[in-house]
């Protein structure tokens, strides 16, 4: 049997099929009001309102959303997370940095540091994927790296203020939004809105204290040679106008702010976590009951709540699962392809309804059942 032909009854289905770990499901809703609000909006200058009035709105609503202190900044620019860090490697790292590496994502930030001349080696601290190691105080390090979610492995670990004087840098990607963290815990807090914020890629945004603003103002003021397109200065001062250096993606600015409005008058970030606490619960109290799938992360408090990874049993064709998936309709559970494991991905984040969660795990259930064994076991017999 051919795993594409397997029709999945349709009340096992569910209601949204989309699992992705990023791009994420963007709400109907959402997309909805941006074609409502096109003619007006879209195709209109970003020096301009109604553009810059939407980056007030992100600004304000993420400064609500994270209770940040009023001497804190929202900062944003192009790019994405992948560019942050080289812009943190021209703007916020005096040094030396230390990165924490336990995944595909965390190890390229670190990649990203080695690669610039003007800083010395970063110090690493390496674990097996599916954990994450501990930062370390060091007098030679000026900012601590630390990743709140690791996509590519589904660990997340609890970010938090490691020394005083030097700067705390969170990789939140695809944290913000779905996992709990205080303006305490970091000095800069970055992330992209393709995630949490069901949202398009294209953009990074970094809430950043006190301490993060004097870093960037000091180093841009150094004579330290900065491209302006990732000047974290430059963006500073843009956002400070509501605007950023170069032309922003109108829609995907649009969609952010829709999301972090509907997670606001549905009760804030607690609600947006508690809701992503229930469809982890449903997956992995699901996996830990199956015969044929265990969580990859084995322990508990380092499962992540918006990235699931599930290990299937060897006698499953976790490609094949997720070909059957796909051909139903239930997209993008396929695990990160440099991981190379047997087994399942499943985006959870604040966009995904947890009833959504369970019809899936249903569809697994079934395809399971459905589909013969994997070819290395049936050889076997």
């Amino acid at each position: 049997m051919v795993a594409s032909d397997i029709v999945i009854p349709p009340e096992l289905r569910p209601g949204d099929g989309r699992f992705g770990s990023g791009p994420s499901k963007i709400r109907p809703e959402a997309v909805a009001a941006l074609a409502d609000a096109a003619p007006a909006y879209l195709g209109t200058s970003h020096r301009r309102d109604p553009v810059r009035a939407m980056v007030g709105r992100l600004k304000e609503g993420l400064a609500e959303l994270f209770s940040l202190p009023t001497d804190f900044e929202v900062v944003l620019g192009n790019g994405g997370s992948t560019v942050f860090w080289d812009a943190m490697a021209f703007g916020l790292i005096e040094r030396r940095s230390q990165h924490l590496h336990f995944g595909e994502f965390s190890s390229k930030c670190a990649a990203a540091v080695w690669l610039a001349p003007h800083l010395e080696d970063p110090e690493v601290i390496e674990s097996p994927p599916g954990t994450h190691p501990e930062p370390k105080l060091s007098e030679d390090v000026d900012l601590y790296a630390l990743t709140h979610n690791e996509t590519s492995t589904g660990v997340a670990m609890r970010p938090r203020k490691i020394e005083e004087a030097a700067l705390t840098a969170v990789d939140a990607t695809s944290a913000a939004g779905g996992l709990r963290v205080r303006p305490g815990d970091f000095d800069v807090y970055y992330f992209a809105p393709q995630k949490c914020f069901a949202s398009d890629g294209g953009l990074w945004i970094a809430l950043c204290s006190p301490l993060g603003i004097e870093r960037i103002e000091r180093i841009a003021a150094s004579g330290r040679y900065i491209p302006p397109s990732l000047s974290l200065k430059v963006a500073l001062e843009e956002a400070r106008k509501n605007q950023t250096y170069n032309t922003p993606a109108l829609a995907t600015l649009f969609l952010m702010v829709e999301q972090i409005d509907w997670i606001m008058a549905s009760g804030g970030l607690e609600w947006a976590a508690a809701r992503c606490d229930r469809s982890a619960d449903i997956l992995y109290s699901w996996a830990e009951g199956s015969d044929s799938a265990t969580p990859f992360v084995a322990e508990v408090p380092k499962r992540s709540h918006v990235v699931g990874t599930i290990d299937l049993a060897a006698s499953v064709d976790g490609a094949a699962v997720s070909g059957a998936l796909r051909a139903n309709g239930i997209v993008d559970t396929e695990p990160y392809r440099k991981l190379g494991r047997n087994q399942l991905r499943v985006g959870m984040y604040p966009a995904v309804e947890p009833t959504d969660v369970m019809q899936l795990t249903r569809c697994i259930d079934y395809l399971i059942d459905a589909l013969p064994e994997a070819p290395e076991v049936a050889s076997l017999r």
